[in-house]
């Protein structure tokens, strides 16, 4: 299969990419926060040191739970339109979401391999709208299924738990593929973890090549935001 080529973009698209930089990141995940209160959860969260807002949908068919759509994605466009939302669709038709996210002020991306006969026709969709794009592979999923995309993506999300829910205990054997896909892709991608990972946890995704760290529980289900993103650092 030949490689698929760049887009040009980085990470966050042209609206974004700059402003993050080339570090590590850190991408509270609001699926943990107090909806009742979402807006001031998620401004807190970067004020606290977060780099932007990660966004888990849920269809409830391709995993179990359903949780947010484009309306909420939007919503927290609205309230904080310079925050970087990276959106992780979770669902059986990723195609079909592109654009709805894409309207509600979408940055980026990220779609699951498992779900995609053709993921470089939805990478491609994903890029026209100038978001930026990620394949994701579950913790079943090997880490191969990903490197014929690597050179047309920006961002690598290995998932350290069965995605569904929440605050589920991270899964270590996951962690060789990170370092796969990071020895295997260009610079310019980011590789993303996503699940459990906390501050004993954290240390383990760095060294393994992560530069893009997904927490939600670790972070809003602590009292003190700015001490715990602090702790994942």
């Amino acid at each position: 299969m030949p490689a698929l080529a760049s887009s040009g973009l980085r990470f966050g698209g042209a609206r974004h990419a700059d402003k993050l930089g080339s570090g590590l990141l850190i991408a509270p995940s609001i699926l943990s926060a107090d909806f009742a209160r979402l807006g001031a959860d998620c401004a807190a969260a970067l004020a606290a040191g977060g780099d932007l807002l990660h966004v888990d949908v849920m269809d409830g068919h391709f995993v179990p739970n359903l949780s947010m759509g484009p309306a909420i994605c939007a919503s927290v466009h609205k309230a904080l339109p310079d925050a970087c939302l990276d959106v992780h669709l979770m669902v059986t038709d990723p195609a079909a979401y592109i654009e709805p996210f894409a309207n509600a002020g979408a940055a980026h991306i990220t779609f699951h391999i498992e779900v995609a006969p053709d993921p470089r026709a939805i990478i491609d969709a994903i890029h026209a709208r100038g978001m930026s794009a990620g394949l994701a592979i579950n913790p079943d999923t090997p880490a191969e299924a990903l490197l014929p995309f690597l050179g047309g993506v920006e961002l690598a999300l290995v998932m350290s738990v069965h995605p569904g829910f929440s605050g589920q205990r991270f899964i270590d054997r996951v962690l060789p593929k990170t370092r796969l896909l990071r020895d295997a892709a260009p610079a310019s991608v980011r590789v993303q973890m996503d699940g459990g990972v906390a501050p004993d946890t954290a240390p383990a995704c760095r060294n393994h090549g992560c530069d893009l760290i997904v927490a939600a529980s670790a972070i809003f289900g602590r009292s003190d935001y700015a001490a715990a993103i602090r702790a994942l650092r």
